[in-house]
């Protein structure tokens, strides 16, 4: 049987991996986002293993509006970074130094 415990423990190793995965990586804005939305992952489960413990629907609408704004920055960040990448050839945060017209 899968317990609370369970779900925090994968909670709690998915936001890890995505801290480690922002500060390790911290030249590809795509790895960024993937870094972020992994976090919000991480959040997710725990409010979906919250919800299912004590029994309270809320968690769960909760996670719904949170993938909502995540799949919303999501868009609004690959089109950022495409404008980017056709304005200055690169994705790399370090060459991305200034936001000059």
């Amino acid at each position: 049987m899968i317990t609370l415990a369970h779900f925090l423990t994968l909670g709690a190793i998915l936001f890890c991996i995505a801290v480690a995965g922002i500060f390790i990586n911290r030249k590809n804005v795509i790895v960024l986002l993937m870094a972020i939305e992994l976090m919000l992952l991480a959040v997710n489960t725990n409010f979906i293993a919250f919800s299912r413990f004590l029994g309270n629907p809320a968690g769960e609408v909760f996670v719904f509006f949170i993938l909502t704004v995540a799949a919303a920055e999501s868009a609004i960040g690959l089109a950022i970074f495409v404008v980017l990448f056709r304005n200055r050839a690169t994705i790399n945060v370090t060459e991305i130094d200034s936001m000059q017209g």
